[in-house]
């Protein structure tokens, strides 16, 4: 058996999950004016608009495309897209490593409806020319623990039917997202950037806005 490295890392706290804070980071450089303030104090609510303002811009997301924080992190975001969208036709689904599994079951499971599931063994992606543009769409850009990122875009339809709902934790802020392929963008601020978890972001196409204002799901939608 081989004996473990001598040699460690600079800064070992990197994992495939939370990604450790930036060399010389520090609590003193958050402002602490606004700690205790009510979530709908205008302050608050300039601060917020604030942030999506700052991500639209170092994204690159289109103008008509609408952004909203969510709870429970990249994966209230994707689960609130799974839940608001998803049944008005067909669902293929990309399984690979861990969360595209976990989508996968979502809509077998708890959405109780019949998905195509694409799956790839560890370190691979799956077999993308079955992809149909006529159903919905949901897969993770890449896995977080092994780095297998989808091939580029070319295979994913600029017109189409469905609607393409990407998990794109492990890619928004490391790689560029063709925006123009995709309808619902979720990630968060914890895996590139380091930031802290619990906070989702969603970035909505006027096609999803479009599903979300004339599809009611046949299920009970929570609140949050």
């Amino acid at each position: 058996m081989n004996n473990k490295p001598n040699a460690k890392p600079a800064r070992p706290w990197f994992s495939s999950g939370p990604t450790a804070k930036r060399p010389g980071w520090s609590s003193q450089a958050i402002p602490h004016d606004l700690l205790g303030r009510g979530i709908r104090a205008p302050e608050v609510v300039a601060r917020f608009a604030h942030g999506l303002k700052l991500t639209r811009e170092l994204l690159q997301v289109p103008a008509d495309w609408v952004l909203v924080y969510v709870p429970g992190s990249d994966t209230g975001a994707v689960e609130a897209a799974m839940w608001s969208m998803l049944g008005e036709r067909p669902v293929q689904v990309l399984a690979f490593e861990n969360f595209g599994k976990v989508w996968a079951t979502d809509a077998k499971t708890h959405l109780k409806l019949e998905p195509e599931v694409l799956s790839a063994p560890w370190g691979e992606f799956p077999d993308v020319s079955k992809v149909d543009p006529k159903k919905d769409l949901v897969f993770p850009w890449n896995g977080t623990t092994s780095g297998v990122k989808a091939p580029g875009a070319d295979w994913l339809a600029t017109e189409r039917e469905g609607i393409v709902i990407c998990d794109a934790t492990s890619a928004a802020f490391a790689m560029p997202l063709p925006f123009e392929k995709l309808d619902v963008v979720t990630f968060s601020f914890q895996k590139a950037l380091g930031g802290e978890a619990g906070l989702g972001v969603a970035a909505l196409s006027p096609r999803a806005v479009e599903r979300l204002d004339h599809y009611e799901p046949p299920r009970p939608i929570p609140k949050v």
